[in-house]
């Protein structure tokens, strides 16, 4: 689509190169995807990374998966997807404010976490404890999109994705906004939620914390926000101050004390983790069965593949079918483990 002698997206990116940092990363300069796709007349590769990535199935299915508290009924606690939507909202925020490229944030920040198990960061453990390598979400956040639904984004928005976690470094300042926005997100959002269970109090906040961000999630969110542009600007990285860090660092190691960790919120845990563990074993078993001849490798990395996908419920429907005693009913089929199956080349 043209508009006037240039195509909408062309007068994007020649806005981008005007107005953007210079280190920002600007949509014309991509490294591009591994097959080529002629460009869109109407938007720019990093936008169509994104609304490949929201129009996805694994991206639905993050409204049914745990951030901390296991399939709450209460409506107002997080989910894995409004985690990734408070995640956007705060990376878009600073990226806008720093003249970054606001569309590869956004890519990248609702791909982040597609690779997420039911059951939270307690089944992602179970899974790193079942997979010969272990298992990371953040790869898995790759191979979904890279190879389960094959979107084929840019080199840009999948380092971002793979990159986002705690020990990673990504390669672009949008991705290093991303990583640190995932962390405001999270630490913020799981206060409020903590607090909405009765595990803590605002009482129980550190004084120290209290005193440096206040105990309201708006103005602790607006306090890290603004920290991070005023030390960021103008720079290739992105940056907190050592004070905002320290007690940022301060106040995370608060929350795995009294809330990550040997808190009412673990209780379910292990019952948790024990439906993952033997819904993986009865599937391997079946594959097993099914492809005599496969290596036993590609069979657990399919089976993961369909495990780590399911929703919270989903994986408890699939567990009561299979476990527990029922009356006669048509169950629901595991169409999508034999898709995988021939996907990942168990009939070879």
């Amino acid at each position: 689509m043209e508009y006037g002698n240039k195509s909408i997206r062309e007068k994007i990116e020649e806005r981008e190169r005007i107005y953007l940092s210079p280190y920002a990363v600007k949509s014309s300069e991509t490294q591009g995807r591994k097959r080529y796709e002629e460009p869109c007349g109407l938007r720019t590769e990093f936008q169509r990374d994104r609304d490949r990535i929201l129009h996805s199935k694994a991206f639905r299915r993050l409204k049914h998966k745990t951030q901390v508290f296991f399939s709450p009924y209460d409506d107002h606690f997080r989910t894995r997807m409004t985690h990734t939507l408070e995640v956007s909202q705060i990376a878009r925020t600073i990226s806008r404010a720093l003249d970054l490229n606001e569309d590869l944030t956004e890519a990248i920040t609702l791909g982040h976490d597609l690779g997420h198990t039911p059951f939270g960061h307690s089944g992602e453990r179970v899974l790193n404890e079942l997979m010969p390598g272990g298992y990371r979400h953040n790869e898995q956040s790759v191979r979904v999109v890279e190879f389960i639904e094959d979107l084929n984004l840019t080199r840009e928005t999948l380092d971002g994705i793979l990159n986002h976690s705690y020990e990673c470094t990504p390669h672009t300042l949008e991705g290093e906004v991303v990583r640190l926005s995932d962390k405001i997100a999270y630490l913020n959002h799981d206060i409020q939620d903590a607090i909405r269970a009765n595990i803590i109090k605002a009482e129980d906040i550190p004084e120290e914390s209290v005193k440096y961000f206040s105990t309201t999630n708006r103005i602790r969110i607006t306090k890290f926000v603004s920290d991070i542009v005023e030390n960021s600007m103008n720079k290739d990285k992105i940056l907190m101050s050592e004070e905002c860090f320290k007690q940022f660092k301060s106040l995370r190691k608060w929350m795995f004390e009294h809330v990550y960790n040997n808190s009412p919120a673990k209780q379910e845990e292990d019952k948790a983790q024990n439906v993952i563990k033997r819904l993986f074993e009865l599937y391997f078993d079946n594959l097993k069965k099914m492809y005599p001849h496969a290596n036993e490798t590609d069979i657990m990395r399919t089976v993961c593949d369909y495990v780590s996908g399911m929703t919270d419920r989903y994986v408890l429907i699939k567990y009561e079918e299979n476990f527990l005693p029922s009356p006669f009913a048509q169950k629901n089929n595991d169409e999508f483990l034999y898709k995988l199956a021939l996907m990942n080349g168990l009939n070879k």
